[in-house]
């Protein structure tokens, strides 16, 4: 049986990663400090398969004990600091756990003899503003916030790490990721914010003209992604998203005509330092992973308000 750690798997994109570990027979240890993630999210996959939480901040010492205790062959490292404001009110807590901590997680894989490790990195943050859009692994990378310095950083270190101990590190910048089990508290989740306005009959509030635009690809395909990186390996950096860009506006309407709710939006000022456009070239990630969203738009839309219904 394959050994995998996941780390913040009890949040949003990890407990979807932990439910395709399972469903794909793993033996899967969760290491989560719960600030934000949720036991609930692992309900379904401790129910069905060999699962093991272990409540801990990924900036512990205890993080290496605890991971070569379990001798996985990957590590999926998600846990992390998310709020990009709270980066720029706050950045020493936001290297703290951003870099700090994967580092701490990297030594935890080096001391338990894990082959990979499979980092959840930002493709927007880490880019910036850029007009070249979609935007390709090979634009220059000019972070605008703490956030994008962390997750650009981390990459020296997984290049560290594969040359010095030589455990395969793979990269991957996610794109907007929207689905079930999405916070919508915070800024992260526009989507989820959006459907939890609507589905209270209140109205969302749009910062801006609403023409900013950006790249929203479904968790399952994230999912699928970070999967196919630990089979495949490769030591690389690359972009996970559609390449499709979609303006708030357009995105609140899809999220409106699936909800089947009018409510108009209240516009409010820009907010500063918002990036205006971002949107991914992942054709890097089809020719080496064989990998693609799967899921449009509106089909993750009209899935995600159903679990949103069901709550």
């Amino acid at each position: 049986m394959i050994k995998s750690v996941v780390t913040g798997g009890a949040g949003f994109i990890g407990s979807n990663l932990v439910d395709l570990l399972v469903d794909e027979g793993h033996e899967v240890l969760v290491l989560d400090d719960l600030s934000s993630g949720s036991i609930a999210n692992l309900k379904a996959a401790r129910a069905s398969g060999n699962v093991t939480l272990h409540q801990i901040d990924v900036s512990s010492n205890e993080v290496v004990d605890v991971v070569r205790n379990f001798q996985p062959q990957t590590v999926f490292h998600l846990a992390a600091q998310i709020d990009v404001r709270q980066s720029v009110a706050d950045p020493v807590m936001d290297v703290r756990v951003n870099v700090l901590g994967t580092v701490n997680v990297l030594e935890a894989a080096r001391h338990g003899n894990a082959q990979r490790f499979v980092f959840a990195s930002s493709g927007g943050a880490t880019y910036g503003d850029t007009f070249n859009i979609p935007t390709p692994e090979t634009q220059e990378r000019k972070p605008e916030s703490p956030y994008g310095v962390s997750k650009a950083v981390v990459d020296q270190y997984l290049e560290y790490y594969d040359r010095t101990y030589g455990i395969d590190c793979m990269s991957l910048g996610f794109a907007n990721v929207y689905g079930p089990r999405q916070d919508p508290h915070g800024e992260a989740g526009v989507v989820a914010i959006f459907i939890g306005s609507l589905l209270a009959h209140k109205a969302p509030t749009i910062f801006g003209d609403g023409l900013q635009t950006r790249d929203f690809v479904f968790v399952e395909d994230v999912a699928d992604a970070m999967l196919r990186a630990s089979r495949i390996g490769g030591s690389r950096y690359l972009n996970i998203g559609t390449g499709v860009e979609t303006s708030i506006l357009k995105l609140y309407d899809t999220i409106a005509g699936s909800t089947g709710i009018d409510v108009a939006p209240v516009m409010a000022s820009a907010k500063r330092g918002e990036q205006l456009r971002s949107c991914l070239d992942s054709s890097a990630a089809k020719a080496h992973l064989s990998w693609e969203p799967w899921t449009t738009l509106e089909a993750g839309i009209d899935r995600t308000v159903d679990w949103a219904r069901q709550k």
